[in-house]
C-alpha cells in the first residue's frame, strides 16, 4: 500500500506541479505588478478594519480562519521536512514560494469574492468550485475539484495533522509512567487522537460562526508565542547566526561544499513544502476568503496576501532559523544502491531521526537551549497549529460539500458524514505511521494544486480588474465597493443583486 500511495504521490508531485506553481507565482507577480511589494501598508490596515454580518465573518475572522488552515504541522514539521530532504537551501526557495505565493494568494481569494455566493442557509460560500463554474463555465471541472477538496480536506489531510500532534506529545510523555499507564507509544498515540477527536466535534457541531470565533482567539496567539520563542532561542545562539545565513544562500544556489550537490531537492522540497505551508495557490484559502463581510473582493485579495507573509516569512523562517541555528537537524540525499532508492546522511545533528518525524527535530533545537521543558511547549504549539487547521479543513470540506448539493440545503446525513469522517481520520491518523501520513497528505494538496493553479491562470482576469478598480478608487479617495458590470464581469450575480 505504502508503495503504491508512493507511487502516486511522485506522479502528482513530479517536477511539472513544482514549475507550475513557481511559474505561476510569478507571472501574477508580474500582472499584478508586484502588488505584494506595492500594497504592503494596504495588506496590513485591511487586515485589522472590516466588519462582520449574520452573512459573512469580519475581514480578521476570515484571515484567522484561512490562516488556521495555512498555519499547521507544515510550519513545524514540514520546514524540518523541507531542510532534511534539501538541506539549508530549501530554506531559501520557501522564501521564494512565499513571495511570489502572495500574488497567487490574492489572485484566487480575490475570485472567491467576486463569484461567491449565499447558500441555503443564508451564508457566503465561495471558492474555487464557485468561480470554476461561473467564470469558466465548465460544471464538471468544478466538481471535480468539489470531490477533490472534500476528499483530500476531509479524509487525507486531517490525518497528517493529528499524527503531528500525536508523535510530538508521544515524544514528550513516553518513559515517564503515564505513557505506561495509556499502553505504551501506540496507546498513547491512539488516546490522543481520541482526546483531539472529542474536541474537534465540539467545535464543527457548533457551523462557521463557532470555527471564526475559535480561530479569531487562538491563531494570532500562537503564531506570535512560537516566534517569540524562536527569537529568544536565537538570541541565544546570536554567534551561529551569520553562519546559519551563509548556508541558506550557499546551499540554495549549489555552492555549499556539503549542500550543494543538492541543489535540485533543494529547490524541489523548498516549493513543495512552501506551497504546503503557505497554501498559496492550493486553493484552500478561497474558501475562507469568500466568507468575508467586504465592500469591494480586491479587500480580501490583499488581506489574504499578506497571510503568505505572515505565514512563510515569519512562522516557517522561525521554525528553519530555530533548527539552523542550533544545528538540531539531518540532511540526507538519495542515492541509487543495487538499483533501490536509499537516503544517506549528509549531515546528522539528532541521530536516529527521520526525515517524516520533523516535529522531533523542532522540539530538539529549543530543548539544546532551553532544557527541560523545550520538548513540551513545541508540543503544544504544534497542537493548536494542527488542532486549528484540522478544524479549517472541515470548513473547506463542509464548502464544497455545500456546492455540491447547489441550490438546495445539504442533506443532514452527508454532513453528518463527513464530520464523522474527519473525526475519524484524526484517530486514524495519530495512530499510523508518519509516512503513510506525510504521503497522503502530500497527494491531497498536490491534486487541489493541479486543479486550482491551472483554473486561476485561465481566470486571472476579472481579479486583475478588481485590483486596477480597487486603485483607482482609492486615488479618489473613495472606500472602494464593487460593480462587476461596469467592468465587464459576468456572473457575479451576489455583487449585482447586491448592487
Amino acid at each position: 500500500m505504502e508503495e503504491v500511495l508512493g507511487w502516486i504521490n511522485g506522479i502528482i508531485w513530479s517536477n511539472a506541479l513544482i514549475a507550475l506553481c513557481l511559474g505561476a507565482g510569478l507571472w501574477f507577480t508580474v500582472r499584478t505588478r508586484v502588488m505584494q511589494v506595492r500594497g504592503f501598508a494596504e495588506m496590513c490596515r485591511l487586515t485589522v478594519t472590516g466588519q462582520k454580518s449574520d452573512a459573512g465573518v469580519s475581514s480578521f475572522q476570515a484571515l484567522a480562519i484561512s490562516m488556521a488552515g495555512r498555519m499547521g504541522i507544515g510550519n513545524i514539521a514540514g520546514v524540518a521536512t523541507a531542510i532534511a530532504y534539501g538541506g539549508p537551501g530549501a530554506v531559501f526557495w520557501m522564501w521564494v514560494m512565499g513571495f511570489l505565493g502572495a500574488s497567487t494568494s490574492y489572485i484566487e481569494c480575490t475570485l472567491a469574492q467576486i463569484y461567491k455566493e449565499k447558500d441555503a442557509e443564508g451564508r457566503y460560500r465561495g471558492g474555487p468550485a464557485y468561480y470554476i463554474e461561473k467564470a469558466m463555465g465548465l460544471k464538471w471541472y468544478a466538481v471535480t475539484f468539489a470531490v477533490a477538496t472534500v476528499i483530500a480536506t476531509g479524509l487525507l489531510l486531517p490525518g497528517v495533522q493529528a499524527n503531528a500532534i500525536a508523535d510530538s506529545a508521544t515524544n514528550v510523555l513516553c518513559g515517564t509512567a503515564g505513557c505506561e499507564a495509556l499502553g505504551g507509544a501506540g496507546g498513547t498515540k491512539l488516546w490522543i487522537g481520541l482526546a483531539v477527536a472529542a474536541v474537534l466535534a465540539l467545535i464543527i457541531f457548533g457551523g462557521i460562526k463557532r470555527i471564526a470565533a475559535f480561530a479569531e482567539f487562538v491563531v494570532p496567539f500562537m503564531a506570535l508565542a512560537f516566534i517569540l520563542m524562536a527569537v529568544t532561542v536565537m538570541i541565544l545562539n546570536a554567534g551561529k547566526v551569520p553562519d546559519m545565513f551563509a548556508d541558506i544562500f550557499s546551499s540554495a544556489f549549489g555552492a555549499h561544499a556539503a549542500f550543494g550537490a543538492i541543489i535540485g531537492q533543494a529547490i524541489a522540497w523548498g516549493v513543495k513544502r512552501g506551497i504546503y505551508a503557505n497554501e498559496a495557490g492550493q486553493g484552500t484559502g478561497p474558501h475562507a476568503a469568500a466568507a468575508a463581510e467586504v465592500s469591494h473582493p480586491a479587500k480580501q485579495g490583499y488581506v489574504q496576501a499578506f497571510a503568505i507573509y505572515f505565514d512563510t516569512m515569519l512562522v516557517c523562517t522561525s521554525t528553519a532559523f530555530l533548527l539552523l541555528s542550533t544545528g538540531m537537524y539531518n540532511t540526507f540525499r538519495s542515492v541509487t544502491e543495487n538499483g533501490q532508492q536509499k537516503l544517506e546522511a549528509i549531515f546528522t545533528g539528532v541521530p536516529g531521526v527521520q526525515p517524516s518525524e520533523g516535529a522531533q527535530f523542532t522540539q530538539a533545537a529549543v530543548e539544546s537551549v532551553l532544557p527541560g521543558w523545550g520538548a513540551g511547549f513545541v508540543a503544544l504549539a504544534l497542537f493548536f497549529f494542527a488542532f486549528t487547521t484540522i478544524m479549517a479543513y472541515y470548513y473547506m470540506a463542509e464548502t464544497n460539500l455545500t456546492y455540491l448539493a447547489g441550490v438546495k440545503k445539504t442533506h443532514p446525513l452527508a454532513t453528518l458524514l463527513l464530520r464523522l469522517g474527519i473525526i475519524g481520520m484524526v484517530v486514524f491518523g495519530a495512530y499510523h505511521n508518519a509516512a503513510m501520513a506525510w504521503t497522503l497528505g502530500d497527494i491531497g494538496v498536490g491534486l487541489m494544486a493541479w486543479l486550482n493553479v491551472i483554473a486561476i491562470l485561465i481566470l486571472q482576469k476579472p481579479a486583475l480588474q478588481a485590483l486596477r478598480d480597487y486603485e483607482r478608487q482609492k486615488k479618489l479617495g473613495l472606500d472602494p465597493t464593487f460593480d462587476p458590470d461596469a467592468l465587464g464581469i459576468r456572473n457575479a450575480d451576489f455583487w449585482r443583486n447586491r448592487g
